[in-house]
């Protein structure tokens, strides 16, 4: 299935716009691409899918891969906006258009990497989550797969501390009320545990997991899984 209806615009509204929030996010990226580039170990020809990236370009916080990788002619962009800033921003890599809650245009084992950053938590249920997932795999020879961790301390998209660790029911009713009930539906933000999102694959077993990002232990800021 595709990538869900982009949710930039709303996070840079929110917590985006705090910059204690923006210098976390922005050095957990940097930590992420290190784990991307130490566990996949990509060789220079390698082809990389990104799915879900985001077309608002003026944050540094979005995009890592984009901005980081040596090696953009051999990365294919997927999100759902109009792809003229990214293109200019990042000369070189090529761009596909999702349609929501469709497959991914793209043949099967297409890409030697189908890597995506942050999209998952936006995809909806557990049931969607795993399809996505199944998605990655079935395009991609190898998955690296990043998301929030549900229990870092700071809610990363409201910027609420610890309210996230509430029953999903709970914290969605006390958002519902407030400037950010955005985030309170599911379909707009679904939070996930290491557990949690190593389970959506297809073979857990052999699945490699790790805690980066800023660094606590299982409360770190983000969660991988990699195939």
């Amino acid at each position: 299935m595709g990538a869900p209806a982009p949710q930039d615009s709303v996070y840079y509204a929110h917590a985006g716009s705090l910059p204690l929030v923006s210098r976390v996010s922005r050095l957990a990226r940097r930590r992420l691409f290190r784990l991307f580039m130490d566990t996949m170990a990509p060789a220079p020809g390698a082809t990389i899918l990104d799915v879900g990236v985001s077309t608002d370009v003026s944050s540094m916080e979005a995009n890592v891969l984009e901005a980081l990788y040596p090696h953009r002619d051999k990365l294919t962009c997927a999100g759902m906006g109009d792809a003229a800033a990214l293109l200019e921003a990042y000369p070189g890599v090529s761009y596909a258009r999702l349609t929501p809650h469709r497959p991914l245009p793209f043949a099967d084992k297409s890409f030697d990497i189908a890597y995506s950053n942050a999209v998952i938590e936006h995809v909806g249920s557990r049931a969607l989550q795993r399809e996505f997932v199944r998605e990655l795999e079935r395009v991609g020879r190898r998955v690296f797969l990043a998301a929030p961790n549900r229990w870092f301390p700071l809610e990363q998209h409201t910027a609420l501390p610890l309210l996230h660790y509430l029953p999903a029911p709970l914290f969605r009713a006390l958002l519902r009320r407030t400037p950010l009930r955005h985030w309170s539906l599911e379909e707009n933000l679904n939070h996930l545990s290491l557990a949690e999102l190593h389970g959506l694959f297809r073979d857990p077993a052999r699945v490699g997991t790790a805690y980066t990002g800023i660094g606590l232990g299982p409360a770190s800021s983000n969660i991988v899984a990699w195939t």
